[in-house]
């Protein structure tokens, strides 16, 4: 799995510490998804391409160079996805933002596709998928299918958790699609939920459990 990048650093390693602890707040939940998402989107974006620009410092002009941010969009995977948007859009503020819908089901544990809303001009664009679990693999597996059905070319895509068993599935599928997480687990339970994990990530972003 040569296209999964999963950071190692003792910064993360402490805030997944947090994170994952069941006893953390709702409000504290999100803070630190919003601040690991920040630093996955500062390794997702190490290969940009900058464009020379001219600018006037308050000394002296002088040449130097800057990223094209519109031809970026951020998808989340709804809803869960959506925790993860504050942190990369701080990181490129005015980067495009699509949505996809799904759910799980809960005796196939397959994802049911319900919404698929995009910028246009999405073919243009590098598409950064979000979504805070990778955990069979279904929900990215469709996300990128649905994206590829649209013509985009370049995707990555961010997760703050993954399972080997999706990211086996995803890659072995889309070798083209980098993977960047923050920790890779041990396993799927017979639930299909990832252990050790940190539980439903949207109940817990959203506090509805």
């Amino acid at each position: 799995m040569k296209n999964v990048i999963e950071l190692k650093h003792p910064l993360i390693e402490h805030k997944l510490s947090i994170l994952r602890d069941k006893n953390t707040s709702t409000k504290e939940f999100r803070e630190l998804i919003k601040e690991i998402s920040m630093i996955l989107c500062y390794e997702a974006l190490n290969d940009a391409k900058l464009d020379p620009v001219t600018i006037e410092t308050p000394i002296k002009k002088m040449k130097t160079h800057r990223m094209n941010e519109d031809q970026y969009a951020f998808i989340p995977i709804l809803r869960a996805g959506l925790g993860m948007l504050d942190g990369v859009i701080s990181v490129v503020p005015t980067a495009k933002v699509g949505h996809i819908g799904m759910y799980r089901d809960e005796k196939t544990f397959e994802p049911v596709n319900y919404f698929f809303k995009v910028p246009e001009g999405i073919e243009k664009r590098e598409v950064i998928l979000l979504d805070p679990m990778l955990a069979t693999g279904g929900s990215a597996e469709d996300a990128i299918e649905l994206l590829k059905s649209k013509g985009v070319g370049k995707i990555k895509f961010l997760c703050i958790i993954a399972a080997p068993e999706g990211l086996k599935r995803v890659t072995e599928k889309y070798p083209d699609v980098k993977i960047y997480t923050s920790c890779i687990d041990e396993k799927l339970n017979n639930n299909k939920y990832i252990v050790p994990g940190l539980g439903d990530a949207g109940d817990r972003i959203f506090g509805t459990k």
